[in-house]
């Protein structure tokens, strides 16, 4: 339920103080219950209110109940009426109350409602600058869902210059890398450069607590691994085994597309250790160590296994999802088809959970049923499976590499020429290709030399 507010006014304010604390200590008590008794909670919290409290402790008993109603119930009415009647009231209050309540429109899906309430919180906040730059994330966070991604990174290019001149380099560095990571799901790759090198400055020229530091600094890692990733360059010299050449990637910079496009400074507080973990399967799928992806998927799967238990964010579902995928399409390089199937079944079983999970996971779903049918040789579900795909996707890597693989099914069929023409020049790294990762530049030409040597030219072949 929260500290307890400040005293109010008068001679006897600790004595009538007595009453208040008794209740709110109560309700904590219920509140954190093993498991929560809610109900008795609010009932403590209710009873302040006909005492007619001072304005600070009423406004703060307001929040308290928004809080509680809207995290452990379903009356989604009552927890903003009470948000509301907190919203006017004082500053140690009204941001907080704000942000509650903000959170509360976007489950009702009123974000419309709730990004009109966020900007006047930030307007007026610029003397707080914890709330400031909450307020900040947490509007950027909101813009970022709607991909409105030039939106999102204009707020927190403004937070972190309001957190310069504040002098706070640690949250600086957080709008920053925050920044850069939407610059990645935007594909300005040239901007990220530039960034990320300021970024790595200010992280190491820092001189703060050991803990953040290192948080920062892998944060700042992660980004800068996927950059190199993102664009298919593979950060050391391992050549691929002739095995494993054929490695198909669904596109790095889904990475945080597929996370619901959070934004670290809203993550939850022991989430950001997944990251790198799914980074470094990533690698190694890109470098050919499968062996290596799988060990680092099941350890990356098991920690957040044992988050779940402590935290139920979006987030970790989505990190399940991903590194499933990811390692889905090991297990079909490799011959694994049975386990890659029930894998498969696995991540639509997770995206079910979730609306906007499915959404922003289905294109994906489509394109590892159709790998799969390449490798039990069911062309024609192949072909279902990928036009699908391309209907439910507008992300371009992901586009190129759900093309090229149609075009290697077109390719075995034998007897669909005029298909493949048409998707051959919508797939030509020598003109307009759509994407800048290597990979998928090296596997476009690989259709197109494959497609030239079963027409016996050879020569364009090699």
């Amino acid at each position: 339920a929260g500290p307890a507010p400040g005293s109010g006014s008068g001679g006897g304010a600790a004595a009538g103080e007595s009453w208040y604390l008794a209740l709110l200590g109560l309700a904590e008590h219920f509140r954190t219950s093993s498991p929560p008794k809610v109900r008795l909670c609010v009932h403590c919290l209710q009873a302040v209110l006909p005492r007619k409290p001072p304005a600070r402790m009423e406004a703060r008993t307001h929040l308290q109940l928004g809080s509680v109603l809207s995290h452990h119930t379903r009356h989604g009415d009552q927890a903003r009426g009470h948000l509301e009647k907190a919203i006017p009231q004082f500053e140690d209050v009204k941001f907080e109350a704000a942000s509650l309540l903000s959170e509360l429109y976007c489950q009702e899906n009123s974000v419309d409602t709730a990004k009109p309430l966020l900007r006047k919180a930030i307007q007026i906040s610029q003397q707080t600058p914890y709330w400031h730059c909450r307020l900040l994330f947490q509007l950027a966070q909101l813009h970022t869902l709607e991909k409105d991604l030039v939106s999102a990174c204009d707020l927190l290019g403004v937070g972190a210059e309001y957190a310069r001149v504040v002098g706070s380099e640690y949250t600086r560095a957080l709008f920053l890398l925050s920044k850069g990571m939407l610059l990645l799901m935007e594909r300005k790759l040239q901007e990220v450069h530039p960034l990320l090198t300021l970024c790595g400055q200010i992280v190491e020229n820092w001189q703060g607590n050991p803990i953040q530091k290192e948080s920062l600094r892998v944060f700042f890692l992660v980004l800068q691994v996927t950059h190199y990733l993102d664009a298919g360059q593979e950060l050391k010299n391992h050549p691929l085994s002739p095995s494993q050449s054929h490695l198909p990637l669904l596109g790095c910079s889904r990475m945080f597309h597929g996370c619901g496009n959070s934004i670290p400074g809203e993550f939850p507080r022991d989430n950001p250790g997944c990251a790198p973990l799914q980074v470094t399967v990533m690698h190694s799928m890109q470098a050919g160590y499968l062996e290596k992806a799988q060990k680092y998927t099941d350890k990356a799967l098991m920690q957040l296994e044992k988050l779940k238990m402590l935290d139920c964010s979006p987030i970790l579902s989505s990190f399940q999802v991903i590194l499933l995928e990811h390692i889905i399409m090991c297990r079909l390089v490799t011959g694994h088809k049975a386990t890659a199937l029930q894998e498969i079944s696995q991540v639509c079983q997770l995206c079910q959970q979730s609306p906007r999970l499915f959404s922003n996971h289905a294109a994906q779903l489509h394109t590892l049923l159709g790998l799969y049918c390449i490798s039990v040789n069911c062309m024609d579900n192949a072909e279902a499976q990928f036009t699908t795909a391309l209907r439910l996707t507008t992300h371009q890597e992901l586009w190129a590499f759900i093309v090229t693989n149609l075009a290697s099914v077109y390719i075995r069929e034998g007897n669909r020429h005029q298909e493949l023409y048409s998707l051959l020049e919508r797939i030509n790294p020598d003109h307009n290709f759509p994407v800048s990762s290597h990979c998928l530049r090296a596997a476009a030409f690989y259709i197109r030399g494959l497609f030239s040597f079963f027409q016996g030219r050879y020569n364009e072949a090699k």
